[in-house]
């Protein structure tokens, strides 16, 4: 474990160091903690939030519009004075509704009742492409390069104005220039797909979630934008250097939520790899990092990773992953519980998509089997909120304990499990120490 307290960051390494003599395979959890005291101690840099509304055609349909609209105000009334803003209208158009010059304006009393003006004006018409509306985002936050930009997009229809193609081009291009957390509507005929959402949180460093109701929609909003008004540090990376001999099979954030960075790394050199983490507050997160190392004779030991945590070129934390082979197999027949823990947590999260996908396929039986198993990992692990996610989906026969599919699934409530499939129950660092065997936790 290292921790640098003084300077607001500590990078804590769990493992289970020892390996049995011919293992290959070394796992750690890493937790980057960022305090108060170096968010504090950050200068302040020039903020910019883009608030991206879904106007096509479809959101004319009941309340949406007129919940889009008092979303959009409730942002901006929580948002600081001085912080630029824009209003992007999204169709199979993209366009800056707010301000007219199509850039950016500074947030005070003015400008929020001239924007408040601007979205009375706004009607819903046109299509969707939500590509489109990323690549405009885009634009507008390339001409802050200083900036920490942050996006939200609310959208209620299916991309279906632009090819798959295009909106996967856009997220790649906007990766590390701006950060997204994305919304789609809940209710009968919103045909967002839950996928496209994720995809584009995931690249953007971002959250991916259902509003089931227009009403709940400003409260919402209000909550994202200060979320990212916390955020504090524009990006961290994680810089992983491995021996000659080793390499890095993944990286991957597994707390608060799951997101694979290993595709994300950048070649530094033979040996050292970076990964992004995106911006960050006053908060901590997990990772769990697997390192493929050389076996060597039992009695040896080596260090398998260094985990270093950079602020743009400052070094600011730094944790060690070690190895040390030993015939002793109580030794090593144990996995640390944070590594088995997330472990299981990464296996829920991908049971529940494949299961997902199996059903929207019409392979039932597939599907029950998938979910069958999320359903006993997450009762496993504690992660209530996913069990209960699932319990709209699945149904248990008290007698047998079979699990089957619900004859009838709500669509928001499918939606729902897809979004959070991915929000996994904590470990923390207190309780590390319990250990569980590696054939009933691995």
């Amino acid at each position: 474990m290292s921790s640098v307290a003084d300077t607001g960051i500590s990078v804590a390494v769990d493992q289970n160091e020892y390996l049995a003599e011919g293992a290959r395979t070394v796992d750690a959890i890493v937790t980057v903690e960022i305090t108060e005291a170096l968010t504090v101690a950050v200068p302040q840099q020039e903020r910019v939030e883009i608030l991206i509304i879904d106007c096509s055609g479809s959101m004319g349909s009941g309340d949406k519009f007129a919940g889009a609209r008092r979303a959009t105000l409730a942002a901006l009334d929580v948002l600081p004075d001085g912080t630029r803003f824009a209003i992007v209208e999204g169709t199979d158009k993209a366009k800056v509704v707010f301000p007219e010059n199509g850039a950016t304006v500074a947030a005070d009393a003015r400008s929020r009742a001239a924007a408040r003006r601007t979205l009375d004006t706004l009607h819903p018409h046109g299509g969707t492409a939500i590509g489109t509306w990323l690549g405009l985002s885009r634009k507008i936050a390339e001409q802050y390069p200083n900036a920490m930009v942050h996006a939200i997009l609310l959208t209620d229809g299916r991309n279906e104005h632009e090819k798959p193609e295009r909106l996967a081009r856009e997220i790649r291009s906007s990766e590390g220039v701006f950060t997204c957390d994305c919304r789609g509507v809940g209710g009968a005929g919103n045909d967002w797909e839950a996928e496209d959402l994720r995809s584009i949180a995931s690249a953007l460093h971002g959250t991916a979630d259902l509003v089931r109701t227009p009403d709940l929609l400003a409260d919402d909003f209000a909550a994202m934008m200060k979320v990212s008004m916390s955020k504090a540090i524009p990006e961290l990376t994680m810089r992983v250097w491995t021996p000659q001999s080793d390499r890095v099979a993944f990286v991957k954030q597994v707390a608060p939520t799951i997101e694979d960075l290993t595709g994300r790394r950048t070649e530094v050199s033979a040996q050292v790899g970076e990964y992004p983490l995106g911006s960050w507050g006053a908060e901590d997160r997990d990772y769990h990092v697997q390192i493929q190392v050389q076996p060597a004779p039992a009695g040896s030991e080596k260090l398998a990773a260094r985990i270093s945590v950079v602020a743009g070129t400052e070094l600011i934390g730094q944790g060690l992953v070690k190895a040390v082979w030993t015939t002793d197999t109580d030794k090593s027949a144990q996995i640390s519980r944070r590594v088995a823990h997330y472990t299981g947590q990464a296996e829920l999260a991908q049971a529940v998509q494949e299961g997902l996908a199996a059903r929207k396929q019409g392979d039932n039986a597939t599907a029950t089997a998938k979910l069958q198993r999320a359903l006993q990992l997450a009762n496993e692990s504690g992660n209530q909120a996913t069990a209960k996610l699932l319990g709209a989906v699945v149904e248990v026969d008290a007698r047998t304990g079979t699990v089957r599919l619900r004859a009838s699934i709500d669509l928001d409530d499918e939606r729902a499990l897809d979004l959070r499939s991915g929000t996994t129950a904590r470990v923390r660092k207190g309780e590390a120490t319990a250990r569980v065997r590696k054939e009933e936790g691995a």
